[in-house]
């Protein structure tokens, strides 16, 4: 792992100057202003009466603003990370710019799960788009792919500026926006236009829950498409064959911080935030008996389905039919959306990742008890200055090891580098080594013993 040449600084210990912008900044920020306001022109109507201008001019200063502002704050100083003024700016520290933007994801979310009929005007914005994809017009999902492809492809290119000089955060941020562009923008599109079953190739059960239920199954299996067998056994093959030998390998990570989609807008969009995210013992606590009980939850939900395909029973359908209507607003709509990533800004990155998501659960239990992936740390060089705890976006507190010497092998962790990034002295190194010994001297986190905190 590449370090920082430049001493990275602990949020607590930072001074309360605010930052102030410099040229290229402000005139980076007025283009994205204007491009939010095109935006919005083009959503309340002059998007249906001129599509492509709308598209290209709203999203293209977006875009130049964002990477403008990004090149004016990291390409003007040398390369290495620096966190000062984190906790200084409303946009980190939960001030007011940091709820105004949470509220705006939030009310996408919203409108877009329940009253999506508002955004006709934006689906017709992203016709031409869909149209020279897809060879049809935008639907509302494929709408929102666009956004969040967007997203990625803007906020990955900022993540290349600031982490210009980490060669692991250059690469894991390629794979990301590659992931996002083909396996959940371009594949699908592609095989809509030819049409056979639109599917985002880097989801599957049971984070895609719907891939292995009875009625997808049995229309992924219709005569109308070509693919769709292929398709099923794609999704199917990664759940019970990929997931296992990969995590064996490479931990979660391969996943989490390098395909999934969720992953992706994390590490990119959610970079800024990734700090907030809670430490305390009691968000531990809740994450182990809310992660897993959702996993439970989408098994039993799928098991319950089959068990009425074979067998009929009036008492499955209906369990399984409302168990599987509430589980797909309450967890994926509310949660993993309109919590997962408005709250973004208040909370931090992996809300989702952290408390709900099943296959990240799966994952864990995998990297917990039987991967090759492990944290190691040199503890005779920790300062306890606290970075790793302070950047883990997972709320591990990684401190507690390094000062131990012990490896970090938590289920929780995504391997996303950042803790071995932001550590001035090089304690920490992310390694696929050998299972024997793994578990070099760490603690039961269970059962801590008296005088030590566990994390």
């Amino acid at each position: 792992m590449t370090q920082s040449p430049v001493p990275t600084s602990k949020p607590g210990e930072q001074t309360t100057k605010k930052r102030q912008l410099n040229l290229g900044q402000t005139i980076s920020l007025i283009a994205v202003a204007i491009g939010g306001l095109t935006l919005m022109v083009g959503v309340a109507g002059g998007g249906d009466a001129y599509p492509l201008l709308f598209l290209l001019s709203a999203f293209g200063l977006i875009a130049a603003g964002g990477l403008g502002h990004a090149a004016a704050t990291f390409l003007t100083r040398p390369p290495g990370i620096r966190n000062e003024y984190t906790m200084s700016q409303g946009l980190t520290r939960r001030g007011t710019i940091a709820i105004l933007i949470a509220i705006v994801f939030v009310t996408f979310y919203i409108v877009y799960y329940w009253f999506d009929s508002a955004l006709t005007n934006l689906n017709a914005m992203m016709n031409p788009l869909s149209q020279m994809l897809r060879r049809k017009n935008a639907s509302i999902y494929f709408t929102y792919a666009a956004l969040y492809t967007f997203a990625i492809l803007v906020m990955g290119a900022r993540a290349f500026m600031k982490y210009r000089h980490s060669g692991y955060h250059q690469i894991r941020t390629t794979v990301n926006m590659g992931a996002q562009l083909i396996a959940a923008f371009l594949i699908p599109a592609f095989l809509v236009a030819i049409n056979e079953p639109e599917k985002y190739v880097n989801y599957f059960w049971p984070l895609s829950q719907k891939d292995l239920f009875p009625s997808t199954v049995d229309y992924m299996l219709s005569e109308e498409f070509k693919l769709g067998g292929f398709l099923l056994f794609w999704s199917a093959g990664l759940s019970f064959i990929g997931v296992p030998v990969l995590t064996y390998f490479f931990g979660k990570r391969w996943y989490c911080s390098w395909v999934c989609g969720c992953g992706a807008l994390a590490n990119t969009m959610g970079d800024q935030w990734r700090h907030l995210s809670d430490k305390r013992l009691g968000a531990w606590k809740f994450e182990r008996f809310s992660i897993y009980s959702v996993l439970l939850l989408i098994a039993g939900i799928t098991a319950m389905l089959w068990i009425h395909e074979l067998t009929g029973g009036a008492l499955t359908e209906s369990l399984s039919t409302g168990a599987k209507h509430w589980y797909g607003i309450l967890i994926m709509s509310v949660w993993a959306g309109a919590v997962g990533t408005g709250f973004y800004p208040i909370l931090g990155t992996r809300i989702w990742c952290r408390f709900g998501c099943p296959l990240a659960a799966m994952l864990g239990i995998l990297q917990k008890f039987f991967s090759r992936f492990r944290i190691t740390t040199n503890g005779s060089q920790c300062m306890s200055c606290g970075n790793c705890s302070a950047y883990c976006e997972m709320g591990i507190n990684v401190k507690w090891y390094a000062q131990r010497g012990q490896n970090i092998i938590r289920a929780s962790c995504v391997g996303c580098g950042m803790c071995a990034a932001v550590c001035p002295r090089g304690v920490l190194s992310l390694e696929n080594g050998p299972r024997n010994n793994r578990y070099r001297g760490t603690i039961d986190l269970a059962r801590p013993t008296k005088g030590r905190q566990a994390p």
